[in-house]
């Protein structure tokens, strides 16, 4: 529970310590940084992306007594990630300040219980039922029909950790695959959706809460491709998934930032999918499309200043730049855009700082400006970047 002790202001010229040194911490830094706060970041990775931009202390997430230093050189302690390690976070609370806690993060690292949670904050996600033997994803993939998809319950992103079962063929290798990560297994159902949504929300300690507009996420190889805002949906629809945003940040008690996932079905039912307790890739948009960036506001909770506005200023299209496409974007940014000149589009692009542009690694992404989302679209496609 929050006590007055830890709904304390940290006004800039504070220090904020980061667990984790990848883009979003980079990010976060760049956008603090802005607003004269310091800071300083744990990553095992020399030279990380945030550590670029930041102090960086290098060590494993599990290094207690690098833990340690970064409390005592941080006022602040937030993370970038959900695969920090949660016993160490409890173990900085008692130590630091960490306003988002530990708890947060021991549920959002472990999808039974995160999808447990988001029941319990009265928000409907997908049916799903915890397999512990293959006779059971047998009778439960029976229950749901197939397509049925089969998740380890930690760990695996940008869909790794997971199987769309397809046949009943598959049953048994599918559980033998995914049991091998010594892991509970959990089977959703298959929502057959219309669009994939998600929405950012941020919550102060002192329980200010405001949302971000909903972004339309298109994936290609269960890797985020685009975002697209506004989203392509009716108002109503817009309206619901913030208020079931900021139901979920209100419900878990959220620090900082909360992504909010969602599936929306042909016939304009919502459904959580996931959550992330940190900046997230689908609010990147915000950073040149909104009064506030997501990076702004998640320093304006942790530090518990008074949220900024989220208005949207422009229609945006963010699309992700991964490492096959970094090459045929630096030889484009050398030269005069004509497309972007006739399509009356801004391209804004950021890269990390990633040393080696590996094939379907994230290494940056693109924030397409525009009159409209079409547009944007159009500049995208006429690049062929993303063809590559």
């Amino acid at each position: 529970m929050m006590t007055e002790d830890n709904k304390r202001t940290l006004l800039p010229g504070s220090t904020i310590g980061v667990l984790g040194g990848g883009q979003l911490g980079r990010m976060m830094a760049l956008a603090g940084s802005a607003m004269g706060y310091r800071f300083v970041a744990l990553d095992p990775t020399t030279d990380a992306p945030c550590g670029q931009v930041a102090d960086q202390i290098v060590a494993a997430y599990n290094d207690r007594e690098a833990a340690r230093e970064l409390a005592r050189r941080a006022d602040v302690i937030t993370y970038e990630f959900e695969n920090v390690d949660a016993d160490v976070a409890a173990m900085l609370m008692s130590e630091s300040y960490v306003p988002q806690g530990s708890e947060l993060l021991y549920t959002t690292q472990h999808r039974l219980r995160e999808k447990r949670a988001i029941e319990a904050a009265g928000v409907r996600v997908a049916p799903y039922s915890e397999i512990r033997s293959s006779e059971e994803l047998r009778a439960a993939a029976e229950k749901f029909g197939l397509p049925c998809v089969l998740k380890t319950a930690m760990g695996g992103y940008d869909g790794k950790g997971q199987w769309v079962i397809r046949s009943f063929d598959e049953i048994e290798e599918a559980y033998e695959t995914l049991s091998r990560a010594g892991v509970e297994l959990v089977l959703e159902q298959f929502i057959k959706f219309d669009k994939e949504l998600s929405v950012i929300a941020a919550r102060s300690p002192q329980g200010e809460i405001k949302a971000f507009p909903a972004a339309e996420n298109i994936h290609v190889e269960n890797i985020l491709h685009l975002s697209i805002v506004p989203a392509r949906i009716a108002e109503s629809v817009q309206k619901e998934a913030e208020k079931l945003a900021v139901k979920i940040a209100e419900g878990l008690g959220v620090v900082g930032l909360i992504a909010v996932e969602l599936f929306l079905t042909a016939d304009g039912e919502l459904f959580v999918n996931e959550l992330a307790p940190r900046p997230h890739n689908s609010g990147h948009y915000t950073m040149e499309a909104c009064r506030t960036s997501q990076f702004e506001q998640h320093v304006r909770a942790v530090c518990n200043l008074p949220l900024g506005d989220t208005e949207l200023l422009t229609p945006v299209v963010m699309v992700n730049v991964l490492g096959q496409h970094v090459e045929p974007l630096l030889a484009r940014m050398a030269k005069h855009d004509e497309a972007a000149a006739r399509l009356n589009v801004a391209p804004k692009v950021h890269l990390y700082g990633k040393k080696d542009a590996v094939f379907k690694r994230k290494m940056g992404h693109v924030n397409v400006l525009a009159g409209d989302v079409q547009q944007a679209l159009d500049w995208i496609e006429e690049t062929t970047i993303w063809k590559v």
